[in-house]
C-alpha cells in the first residue's frame, strides 16, 4: 500500500498551503468567499485521514502481492467474497432515498413514507440470503 498512502500524503501536503493561498488571493481582490478556503482545508484533512488509515492498514498487511515489484497476478488468488447475482433490494433502497429527498423539497410527510420504504428495503437487503427460521 505504499503507493496508495503516499499519494494521499502528497495530496494532503499539497492542499494544506493551497487553502491559505486561496484565502489571501481571494481577499486581495475584494472577494469574501470563505467556502473555497474551508473546502480546501477539509480536502487536505480528509486526504490526511485516508493517508493515516492506509498507513495503519499497511502495517497490518505488509506482505501484499501488489507491493511486490516481481509479483504475478496469480499471487493474489483467493476468495473475494460472495456477491449477489441479482437483487431488487438496491432498487427499492434507491427509490426510498429519492422519496426522502422529494419529501425534503415538497413536504415532510413524504419523508416519513420514504423512511418506511427505506427501513423495509434495508431489512430485505440484509436478510436476503438468510437461511432457516429467518429466510425470506
Amino acid at each position: 500500500m505504499k503507493v496508495e498512502y503516499k499519494m494521499f500524503l502528497y495530496l494532503g501536503i499539497f492542499f494544506i498551503p493551497l487553502g491559505p493561498i486561496y484565502y489571501f488571493w481571494e481577499h486581495a481582490y475584494g472577494g469574501d468567499d470563505l467556502v473555497g478556503f474551508i473546502a480546501l482545508i477539509l480536502t487536505a484533512l480528509l486526504s490526511l485521514l485516508i493517508y493515516f488509515y492506509l498507513r495503519v492498514t499497511a502495517r497490518q498487511f505488509s506482505d501484499r502481492p501488489e507491493d511486490n515489484p516481481a509479483g504475478e497476478i496469480a499471487d493474489h488468488e483467493g476468495d473475494y467474497g460472495f456477491f449477489t447475482p441479482y437483487s431488487w433490494w438496491p432498487l427499492w433502497l434507491g427509490l426510498s432515498a429519492a422519496v426522502i429527498f422529494l419529501g425534503l423539497a415538497v413536504g415532510w410527510w413524504i419523508v416519513i413514507i420514504g423512511m418506511g420504504i427505506g427501513i423495509v428495503s434495508i431489512c430485505g437487503w440484509t436478510f436476503e440470503h438468510f437461511k432457516g427460521e429467518y429466510a425470506n
